[in-house]
């Protein structure tokens, strides 16, 4: 098969490039007011999975739907790891005493634990937000592996962000356009599997409506 086909292995993951820099793009217009964030990325959750599975729909129009449909649940769970996030940054930037490390590792890892899951959870399933909030916690450590996946993308991609910042300034904007999009582009997979058994259980209130 050519390899330019529409069909091709070849041309089916550019599409994927594209939509990933794409709803990147959307993340970074969304998240301007910053409270918007949460919405931002559960919106990327949805679209990018969406676009993945080749469902019917744009990319734009799934995504401002999934923003639309989930903004104030992603707003209060936002709150949430909005703030931790910003005290824990904080932490580390200005506290520096030595035996305020073990608890700050700890923090940090429970902190990135919840934050790989819950926005997906908020994209995926129809619960309250402190279910989701619970949820993100169970899956995180039931599904340590896929967890320790998706930090392990997201860790590759702040390495190679902070090496082109330090010795290769002139490939820092091809991957801040691709950015957080990609990321979630490459969890999706992982996040998929993790939810497997429950979209058509009611178990955790229901996969939400195609």
């Amino acid at each position: 098969m050519n390899f330019l086909s529409p069909d091709s292995k070849f041309m089916q993951e550019l599409r994927n490039l594209t939509d990933a820099i794409w709803i990147n793009i959307l993340m970074i217009v969304t998240s301007i007011p910053v409270i918007t964030i949460g919405a931002a990325i559960t919106a990327a959750h949805d679209a990018s999975r969406r676009a993945l599975q080749g469902e019917a729909g744009g990319v734009t129009a799934n995504y401002f739907k999934a923003f639309r449909a989930n903004f104030v649940k992603s707003t209060a769970l936002w709150a949430v790891f909005g703030i931790t996030g910003a005290a824990l940054a904080y932490a580390w930037v200005v506290l520096q005493i030595t035996p305020l490390l073990i608890p700050k590792f700890g923090l940090t890892i429970v902190w990135m634990i919840g934050f790989e899951w819950v926005f997906a959870l908020q994209a995926r399933f129809e619960n309250s937000v402190g279910r989701t909030l619970a949820n993100a916690f169970v899956f995180g450590v039931s599904r340590i592996l896929l967890t320790l996946g998706m930090i392990v993308i997201d860790v590759v991609w702040l390495g190679l962000l902070a090496a082109c910042w330090f010795y290769f300034p002139q490939g820092l904007f091809l991957l801040v356009v691709m950015g957080y999009g990609t990321m979630i582009l490459c969890h999706i997979p992982l996040l998929e599997r993790g939810f497997a058994k429950y979209l058509k259980s009611d178990a955790d209130g229901g996969a939400k409506g195609e």
